[in-house]
């Protein structure tokens, strides 16, 4: 089977699971091409060297450059902050190396819009790392819905709640300064994708942005804790996003509701290995809400465990997708989503903000 070599740019949180995914996919999926550890970039010496040691790659340089400019380096994997992906992607593509970006694109619209005008340039692969909506059970959300399970939909509700910076004496750290770091730059990406991949594009919406705590440990925070919004779709369906960082009791809220004339669903991230159906043609004495364990009849799903109800994590998320870019990279055809759908959702991030300024309506 023939080898691509994978360099990755961050050896972090996201570092380390893609590093892991690109070692198991091959075993996992017994995917046509197999990939091989060839570098990893960090910013320093001392803990690149470590990365490369704990993760198994061959070599290791602090200079991203270096890396993606590196010839046995044939496909590049962004897991370093948001404000430098715009350079490390448009470098890669001026090679014409494949490349998977960790979420969100770009720090700003024009940086996303940028970034996708230098992928169609090259015409290589390109894949944004939205890792959630990729459980078997939302894969099978999706399918519930293309398929007309529900019926004509007429609501939609998502949220992305943790609680991380829920206490207000916890002392400021980078993540409360800079919009790219707020809940809008941060979390909010997540539900706007899954509100995209479950239900389409958003025609407007009105929205609003919230500070919770002003001050941590005597310092002015400058980012939003938290976010909500209404819209509507192009299908018509109305709908509503929220998102925060201060939802105490949160750790994973990734959670939506989607409701239709002949049924509806449910699905929390905290309890990923099961979606809740509603179907409104079953017998009155029995109607009600199924929850539904998902197992190998499920996407994606039985390559990782043979048994009902035993389930998937975290890491699997994250080696559904590696199988994603080495497919688009074998067969040349997009894999969703691609940087195109990276930029719609860097759409939405922007009228959020301006629907927030003007306190009305926008459209996307």
């Amino acid at each position: 089977m023939p080898e691509i070599g994978i360099g990755i740019v961050g050896g972090g949180y996201m570092g380390k699971a893609h590093s892991v995914a690109m070692s198991a996919v091959g075993a996992v999926f017994n995917t046509s091409l197999r990939p091989k550890l060839e570098m990893i970039a960090a910013t320093s010496v001392e803990s690149v060297e470590r990365y490369r040691a704990a993760y198994g790659f061959n070599r290791a340089t602090s200079d991203w450059r270096e890396l993606v400019d590196d010839e046995k380096v044939e496909a590049v994997i962004i897991a370093s902050p948001q404000s430098t992906h715009r350079e490390i992607a448009e470098r890669a593509f001026s090679l014409g190396k494949p490349v998977m970006c960790e979420k969100p694109m770009g720090t700003s619209l024009e940086e996303s819009r940028a970034m996708l005008a230098a992928a169609n340039q090259a015409g290589v692969a390109n894949m944004v790392a939205y890792n959630y909506i990729r459980t078997p059970a939302s894969q099978f959300a999706r399918q519930l819905i293309a398929d007309g399970v529900l019926g004509k939909l007429t609501w939609f509700r998502c949220e992305h709640t943790e609680d991380f910076h829920a206490d207000p004496d916890e002392p400021a750290n980078w993540r409360s300064f800079g919009e790219a770091n707020g809940c809008l730059g941060d979390l909010a990406p997540h539900p706007i994708n899954a509100a995209l991949a479950l239900m389409g594009p958003i025609r407007s919406l009105n929205a609003e942005m919230e500070i919770v705590h002003q001050q941590r440990g005597g310092i002015e925070v400058d980012n939003d804790d938290q976010l909500q919004l209404m819209c509507r779709f192009e299908n018509g369906v109305m709908g509503h996003i929220y998102a925060s960082r201060t939802a105490t009791g949160r750790k994973m809220g990734y959670a939506y509701e989607i409701t239709g004339t002949q049924g509806a669903i449910r699905f929390d991230q905290e309890d990923q290995n099961a979606v809740w159906l509603y179907r409104s043609g079953e017998d009155e004495a029995e109607r009600g809400f199924k929850k539904i364990l998902t197992g190998p009849a499920h996407p994606d799903y039985v390559e990782f465990c043979l048994g009902p109800g035993h389930g998937t994590g975290y890491q699997d998320q994250i080696i559904i997708e590696a199988r994603d870019f080495l497919k688009a990279i074998e067969t040349g055809e997009p894999v969703w989503p691609t940087f195109q759908d990276g930029l719609a959702v860097a759409e939405v991030i922007s009228a959020i903000r301006e629907s927030d300024r003007c306190r009305s309506w926008i459209d996307v």
